[in-house]
């Protein structure tokens, strides 16, 4: 499974996704800053339709708002 978090250095709710990674050890999430990459925030719209984050693209596809994505990784542990 491909798991891409956008983030960006000043959002808190990316934080708290992160933060929660983090507690429980994850290393399958590959973190994209978009403060640090203006091709990263093209491709968050381009793909996802807006810019918003924190995005989790899970095979491709966008998921938002971080409760939703922390109940995502909960449901699907890392194998």
């Amino acid at each position: 499974m491909d798991l891409k978090l956008y983030v960006s250095d000043t959002c808190g709710f990316c934080r708290r996704v992160k933060q929660y990674i983090d507690e429980v050890g994850r290393t399958d999430v590959e973190y994209i800053n978009i403060s640090h990459s203006q091709e990263a925030a093209d491709e968050l719209v381009r793909v996802g339709g807006k810019m918003q984050v924190p995005c989790l693209f899970i095979d491709g596809n966008p998921m938002y708002e971080s409760l939703d994505i922390i109940q995502w990784l909960k449901d699907n542990p890392q194998n």
